[in-house]
């Protein structure tokens, strides 16, 4: 779906209740009161339509979720899976970034109210699709670093590869691995990803 259908979509499905304007920005609260069948993010208070995931796609994030769980078992931080709302700019119903990560860990729990994360994350894994590629690489790319994501993974399902991205000053600094690599979670002291079971689960 390009831009101007994404466009179409939401104005014509996004608010029943009131006229959906292209000028307006949107909140966690606004967010919060649409249809829960149709998933969205918003970026600077625009709201982005979000595709169902495939068979693959699921595959990748169930084992990673599986390896993340395993390690964390007894241990402070967490892991969580989408969806599960985070609120990049931690303000709560007046956030107007709100966005749904693949996979994502939190170590500071205070974060976490019950029904959202507020404020980054410390890790956050984004897979991949055709009609996600730009919105996952560029813009929450962007969002997570300047919002302090301290370790951003976006795992390429067709490539077999993921690239890691460790915040350093502010900026990210990228590495590429390929799918028979064992890749460090840097913000997990010690713990290792085998991307060979992540690629042939």
């Amino acid at each position: 779906m390009d831009d101007k259908d994404q466009k179409q979509y939401i104005k014509e499905s996004l608010l029943k209740d009131e006229q959906y304007s292209a000028e307006k920005r949107y909140t966690y609260a606004d967010y919060a009161s649409w249809d829960d069948e149709i998933r969205y993010e918003l970026i600077d208070g625009v709201p982005y339509l979000m595709s169902s995931p495939s068979q693959t796609h699921q595959k990748i994030s169930m084992e990673l979720s599986r390896q993340l769980a395993n390690f964390l078992k007894g241990k402070p931080c967490e892991v969580y899976h989408a969806p599960f709302d985070v609120c990049l700019n931690a303000m709560g119903d007046e956030d107007n970034t709100v966005v749904q990560p693949d996979i994502l860990i939190v170590c500071d729990i205070s974060k976490l109210d019950g029904k959202r994360c507020n404020g980054a994350p410390d890790m956050v894994v984004e897979i991949l699709s055709p009609s996600n590629k730009s919105h996952d690489s560029l813009l929450k790319f962007n969002k997570y670093m300047q919002t302090g994501v301290r370790e951003y993974w976006v795992v390429d399902p067709n490539a077999k590869t993921v690239r890691v991205c460790i915040l350093n000053g502010g900026k990210y600094e990228m590495q590429d691995y390929s799918a028979t690599d064992t890749v460090p979670v840097h913000v997990l002291d010690g713990f290792l990803i085998n991307m060979r079971e992540v690629f042939t689960s």
